[in-house]
């Protein structure tokens, strides 16, 4: 099945979806509802992955609304986007990376997504000419490297990615650029196109080194056709970076969380981040657990991943920036800022008193800083 054929063909409403399983009157409505405000769209291959017996199906709730979307606890702009966007469709928060929103659109639309604001709705965010994303960039000396996202930004025309990567490995002071894409995981398909493969690889061969960032989320993900499209890329030579979410009901449990990091890693698939589910209207009551939660299923985990399975870390997406769970300690929880918006705080460890029921950073209070003298390093 083409790729452009499965795009065309997805799952979108409540009447499709009742061809996969019963809803009754009640909830179907409720769904509509949801819907209306957050459009559902699956993937043929994706849905086909949906164990129907289990109602609790780990990608089935990834993927089809739930009345817990109903919630409105959270927000919808959790790490502060809107703070940083510099022009419609580029955010630069930290000073070496531009990141730009190619598209509104997925070939699957995540119910955990923490762009629900835009994603398969709004375009106000969505960059529309390219040109100016690369005018700020080539303003900006100190950006050494792009990620290019979304949405999804493989599920736009070879046309278009051929453009932005002509485009962007024309900058001389770009090192490497980054796709962010779930299309590994919901559309395998578009790694068959052998064009789309020659793109990447001409451009990753004689001008800008280029990643795919990820995102399994579940060991079932990992199929025969998720291994053949990571094995097209690394035959092309590009390198696959993932970032999982550790979400309440799918890989909250350290067994399955182990597995399917040594399953990336088996199949040549970097395990880099776990992400702390950001607390998003519509998903925070339905998939966030825990801070302390998260730091036992992943430490748990770590006992059954080997060397390259384990260098993953754990981490929250903040509105400061990416701040790294490091542990408790003395009843106190250990951060540290792997990334920072404001550069003095890049390194910082910081600790904040332990709360059983804290799952963001906002809900824990007063920080204390952790100052380092020479002896504390020798």
């Amino acid at each position: 099945m083409k790729w452009e054929y499965e795009l065309d063909n997805c799952i979108t409403t409540t009447q499709h979806l009742k061809q996969y399983t019963n809803l009754p009157q009640d909830v179907e409505s409720q769904l509509n509802k949801i819907i209306h405000r957050h459009p559902m769209k699956i993937t043929p291959y994706y849905i086909s992955l949906i164990d129907w017996d289990n109602p609790n199906d780990p990608i089935k709730k990834m993927s089809v609304p739930s009345t817990n979307e109903l919630n409105l606890a959270g927000s919808y702009d959790t790490s502060g986007e809107l703070n940083n966007t510099v022009l419609p469709g580029v955010q630069h928060k930290y000073q070496q990376t531009a990141l730009i929103l190619a598209t509104n659109r997925c070939a699957t639309y995540c119910r955990h997504c923490f762009r629900k604001r835009l994603i398969g709705t709004s375009d106000k965010e969505i960059l529309k000419r390219f040109e100016d994303a690369v005018n700020y960039i080539n303003k900006h000396k100190e950006i050494n490297n792009v990620l290019i996202t979304g949405g999804d930004p493989f599920v736009l025309s070879n046309n278009v990615i051929y453009s932005m990567l002509d485009l962007l490995t024309k900058i001389t002071h770009l090192s490497f650029i980054r796709f962010g894409t779930r299309t590994l995981v919901t559309l395998p398909s578009r790694f068959d196109d052998e064009e789309f493969l020659e793109i990447l690889n001409t451009f990753n061969k004689n001008k800008k080194r280029t990643y795919v960032v990820t995102q399994f989320n579940y060991p079932r993900e990992i199929t025969s056709q998720a291994k053949k499209a990571i094995n097209s890329l690394i035959k092309n030579g590009i390198l696959i970076n993932n970032q999982t979410v550790l979400l309440k009901g799918v890989n909250d449990y350290p067994k399955t969380l182990a597995k399917l990091l040594n399953k990336l890693v088996r199949i040549g698939v970097n395990p880099y981040y776990v992400f702390q589910c950001r607390p998003v209207k519509r998903v925070k009551n339905q998939f966030q657990i825990p801070l302390y939660k998260g730091i036992e299923i992943t430490e748990t985990a770590k006992q059954d991943c080997n060397g390259l399975s384990k260098r993953f870390k754990y981490i929250m997406s903040h509105k400061s920036g990416k701040i790294e769970i490091l542990g408790v300690f003395e009843n106190k929880i250990l951060f540290k800022y792997h990334q920072a918006k404001e550069p003095k705080n890049l390194g910082k460890i910081f600790t904040r008193p332990f709360n059983k029921n804290a799952k963001w950073f906002d809900d824990l209070k007063r920080p204390r800083s952790i100052n380092f003298n020479k002896e504390n390093h020798t």
